[in-house]
């Protein structure tokens, strides 16, 4: 969808030239997000802000939907390009829904059309349309009128998305929430996106690709889980920081690390069948028991099991956290470290047991991923300065 042919930015002082960019060569599928990532002064904001010509290239050219955009107006290029900014950028003199039919109404849609189009984007950010409307930017906290922002950028449905640290002024709690929302929208709105962050955990949360930069060249396009497995060199590793392993827990699945051999089981077994099950998965000191329904009931430990007679219902302890095939690996270990265990139960929707996930499996899934250090520039053409530094 994003096509960038060697897009170079030369900005001319009486004293030298600066380049902020140098022969950016790159390509964004139809509906993914890209983030472009790097330091201060890299040269990631003037690569974005050249897509909708807010900076004119000094070489190079920008492909939206393989049509070379050079030739086009740029004011038409600019109302089908969605553009979210930091400082988010609504005009104080209008409502709410002036904001955010502003460009339906420059494309010519008429009332009704963008009056309804209004209550939509209301909708998909989750804000009541009949409390907010009529409301003008000042009457919203900051949180607000960035997804009043983001839905003034959607309203016209456009093919491409450019976003400029969007979520950078929001505290932590209220971004996190807005980077949820996001998310679930573009699940289904499937918008091709370009996105300038500073935030390494943002990049990875949020894109699907990520382009990290320095000193105005691409250094390194990869998926994020690549990024984080397959530095390319020092700067990247260096950037990414000693805790990148860490940061793949975010990548990371359930579903991908579950194991289905799990045993267990049930109140009126007796300690003696709780031991020699426990033996059977002797990398652990305890074992699940279930009730009817197959659903965690209790734990019995092998201390009790090796110690005491009788049955399981009766010298049981509390039932471990459990995780579902959708939560991240980042979510499990917390659970595990919070409650000093090395495995827990996974549940289906209707709380069944259908597996156990281990720290085994999972420092083995994260290792194993570092260990192959698979080729990591496939998403760079091959003829930009970045596949050939």
């Amino acid at each position: 969808m994003i096509q960038l042919d060697n897009l170079t930015k030369v900005f001319e002082t009486p004293k030298e030239a600066v380049v902020a960019a140098d022969h950016i060569s790159m390509n964004v599928p139809d509906g993914e997000i890209c983030i472009l990532l790097g330091p201060s002064g890299c040269g990631k904001t003037t690569t974005l802000k050249m897509i909708n010509r807010i900076i004119q290239p000094t070489s190079g050219k920008v492909f939206i939907n393989d049509e070379d955009t050079s030739g086009m107006n740029t004011q038409d290029l600019r109302r089908n390009i969605g553009y979210v900014i930091q400082q988010i950028g609504l005009f104080p003199n209008m409502t709410i829904e002036e904001n955010i039919t502003i460009v339906p109404k420059l494309l010519g849609w008429d009332k009704n059309r963008y009056k309804k189009r209004a209550r939509e984007m209301m909708d998909m950010i989750a804000m009541d349309a009949e409390a907010f409307l009529k409301r003008y930017p000042s009457e919203l906290s900051g949180g607000q009128q960035q997804r009043i922002g983001v839905a003034r950028a959607l309203a016209a449905d456009p093919p491409v998305m450019l976003m400029d640290e969007p979520f950078g002024a929001i505290d932590p709690i209220n971004r996190a929430v807005i980077q949820d929302e996001f998310l679930k929208m573009q699940q289904e709105l499937k918008k091709t996106i370009m996105f300038v962050s500073h935030d390494i955990d943002e990049a990875i949360k949020m894109g699907d690709r990520v382009a990290v930069f320095r000193e105005g060249k691409l250094v390194q396009y990869s998926t994020p889980d690549d990024l984080l497995a397959a530095p390319k060199n020092a700067f990247i590793e260096s950037f990414l920081g000693e805790d990148r392993a860490l940061k793949r827990l975010n990548l990371v699945k359930v579903s991908e690390v579950v194991s289905a051999d799990i045993g267990s089981v049930r109140p009126d077994d007796t300690l003696e069948t709780a031991l020699s099950r426990i033996d059977d998965f002797g990398y652990q000191n305890s074992i699940l028991m279930v009730n009817d329904r197959h659903q965690p009931a209790g734990v019995i430990t092998r201390a009790v099991a090796r110690t005491t007679k009788g049955y399981c219902r009766d010298h049981f302890q509390s039932a471990p956290p459990v995780v579902r095939l959708d939560d991240d690996l980042r979510k499990v270990a917390s659970l595990m470290f919070a409650n000093d265990t090395t495995w827990l139960p996974c549940v289906d929707d209707e709380g069944r047991v259908s597996g156990q996930i281990t720290q085994r499996a999972m420092t083995h899934h994260l290792g194993s991923r570092f260990r192959s250090r698979p080729d990591n520039s496939a998403s760079i053409r091959p003829d930009s300065n970045a596949a050939k530094e």
